[in-house]
């Protein structure tokens, strides 16, 4: 019996499970929909598509350097007991080492390439996902930087930071400042890195809402315009200082920047040390997460079994 497309399209709808994978367990049982659903249930694919609207906001990131590359990486799954298992783990880092070595241009990408064991990221992730984990799990972003790099993780992988310093002295002599600035991140997360990448838009915004508040100030009233421009101006430069990482008090010693530490550590070895980029990470940051009772999900279940 040949296999038409309306045959995988409908068995795409049943299962959730990609357009290949339908199609071959099409093929395989000669068009019967039933037995391909048992098949794909075997291979996992059906477990794993069953699963994939549930939320996903668990999981690990992860910061990996090796030499001049880098990567950071967010996977999530369900639970954060499953995100523990050294299963998940040992995925989480293999995609990160795919990133390192292949240098997929996004997570499509990625997911089409090769791990060592000769199987592609993805259908490593379903059979771990169908047939181990047995939760969604979601490769959701990475960002992969070459140059003199640091990295650092914060509690187990719930935060990762990955810093690229621009300098002409060794890596390992410019380690414990790129660490530092990761750790300034991780703590603090300022929205940039320093007062040239916060938008024109953002800081009239801020000046409005000064201004605005001003207004309402009733020891404000009758001050010169001059004098409210300056106070707007110290507040702008408050605002730089909280939310530009280059600008912030640094943590280890609040007495001077972090810019200030920067130059200082530069100084005293002998070169250059810029900080040029920072990539931070939260895991699960933006995803919602749906909170269930879990006497109610398991009548659900039940009800639906």
């Amino acid at each position: 019996m040949a296999v038409t497309v309306k045959d995988i399209k409908a068995l795409m709808e049943r299962t959730g499970v990609g357009m290949m994978d339908c199609k071959r367990a099409l093929v395989e049982t000669d068009g019967d929909a039933e037995k391909a659903i048992e098949i794909l249930r075997e291979k996992g694919l059906a477990t794993q598509a069953k699963k994939s609207g549930r939320a996903a906001a668990e999981g690990l990131v992860v910061a990996a350097v090796k030499g001049e590359v880098g990567v950071l990486l967010e996977v999530n799954t369900e639970t954060d007991f499953a995100a523990n298992t050294d299963d998940f783990k040992a995925f989480v880092n293999a995609v990160a080492d795919v990133v390192i070595d292949q240098n997929p241009a996004d997570v499509e990408a990625l997911k089409n390439c090769k791990t060592a064991d000769g199987k592609t990221v993805d259908e490593t992730l379903t059979e771990l996902a169908g047939m181990k984990i047995r939760e969604n799990i979601v490769i959701r972003r990475f960002v992969r930087l070459e140059g003199t790099l640091a990295s650092y993780v914060h509690n187990g992988g719930s935060i990762g930071v990955l810093v690229k310093l621009d300098t002409d002295l060794a890596a390992d002599a410019v380690a414990q400042v790129g660490k530092d600035v990761a750790m300034q991140s991780a703590a603090l997360n300022p929205a940039y890195l320093d007062r040239t990448q916060v938008p024109a838009d953002v800081i009239e915004n801020e000046k409005k809402i000064m201004l605005a508040q001003m207004a309402e100030d009733p020891k404000m009233t009758g001050k010169p315009e001059k004098v409210k421009e300056g106070i707007v101006a110290g507040k702008i430069n408050k605002y730089y200082k909280e939310n530009c990482l280059l600008e912030q008090a640094f943590v280890k010693d609040d007495k001077q920047s972090v810019q200030q530490y920067v130059d200082a550590e530069a100084k005293k070895l002998g070169g250059k040390i810029v900080v040029a980029d920072v990539v931070r990470f939260e895991r699960g940051e933006g995803i919602e997460k749906k909170e269930e009772n879990f006497a109610d999900e398991i009548a659900s279940m039940v009800n639906k079994g």
